[in-house]
């Protein structure tokens, strides 16, 4: 029963100047994928693709692909425009991806087993890959499932400025039935956590808030139901054609209420911690040689 880890590495980053997806962090200069890459293994994963642009694949291969290929089956995917559904062609003047979805999309030829999706530039943790790994045997042969590690809000907050979380809601048996995509989230003067998207005096929110960070588990039925609503998204007037981009916990949601898709809400001991501008660099690089000197990993990744 093989089960893959999708990588989404084709960002670029913009509240952070440099390519974070290869910036080095830990003390013996890993780069934060690595460390997913290394609890995945540990966990059972048999697979890694990675989700790249095309202009980026050779100094990606020789910064971490190469290596990794003699641990794991290792594949390449890569979100460019003309990969998009139904022949789209992207309007003149747009710069960037179309998001998420369209990122895991991209990896249709390559996938064909349930699989985990996260983020380059994001730790999960140990216990969240064991987690998700179990989940997805318990997927295999399934259509129609997905399920989410959540963490909660307030152990996901930069100290260095706004952040994007999809704030999510859980029914009586912990499983997911809404997901919010909630912009410029910060942690007020006053200490409390606030979403100053709409309002700028900010809405509170809830500390101990599940949000989402994109580490997902899917069947292959994914490709065919992103593929459809990408294309309805993509030919939709709504939004700005040149930065409009479809995420993953909309995707998400509306599939739990179009046809009633179960997420299961997988709930760990994990830390969180992640990349979201250059000033965020320094407290990764203290956390990553913290759970070094505490022998959670050994000196060298390799």
């Amino acid at each position: 029963m093989k089960t893959t880890l999708l990588i989404m590495a084709a960002g670029l980053g913009s509240r952070y100047s440099g390519n974070k997806q290869t910036d080095h962090m830990g003390p013996h200069g890993e780069i934060l994928m690595e460390y997913s890459i290394y609890d995945a293994i540990q966990a059972g994963f048999d697979k890694v693709v990675f989700v790249i642009r095309e202009s980026m694949g050779e100094v990606f291969r020789q910064t971490i692909g190469d290596r990794i290929a003699k641990k794991i089956e290792v594949h390449y995917a890569f979100q460019e425009y003309d990969s998009l559904p139904g022949g789209f062609t992207a309007p003149e003047g747009r710069t960037k991806p179309y998001g998420t979805v369209h990122a895991v999309l991209a990896a249709k030829d390559v996938i064909h087993e349930p699989f985990a999706v996260i983020n380059a530039d994001d730790y999960y943790g140990k216990d969240a890959f064991r987690a998700m790994a179990d989940c997805l045997h318990r997927m295999q042969g399934k259509h129609e499932q997905a399920a989410m590690v959540a963490y909660y809000l307030g152990n996901t907050i930069s100290e260095n400025g706004t952040v994007t979380r999809g704030v999510c809601d859980t029914d009586a048996a912990g499983n997911l039935i809404r997901v919010t995509e909630t912009y410029k989230i910060r942690r007020d003067t006053d200490g409390v956590i606030k979403d100053f998207e709409n309002d700028p005096a900010g809405v509170p929110l809830k500390e101990n808030a599940l949000v989402s960070m994109n580490f997902w588990g899917f069947t292959p039925w994914y490709f065919e139901a992103a593929e459809t609503r990408l294309d309805a998204f993509l030919k939709s007037p709504e939004g700005d054609p040149l930065t409009k981009e479809f995420v993953l916990p909309a995707l998400v949601d509306r599939l739990m209420h179009e046809v009633r898709l179960p997420v299961e809400v997988l709930e760990t001991n994990a830390v969180w911690f992640g990349i979201t501008y250059q000033e965020d660099k320094a407290a990764v690089q203290a956390a990553l040689k913290a759970l070094h000197d505490r022998g959670d990993y050994p000196e060298s990744l390799d």
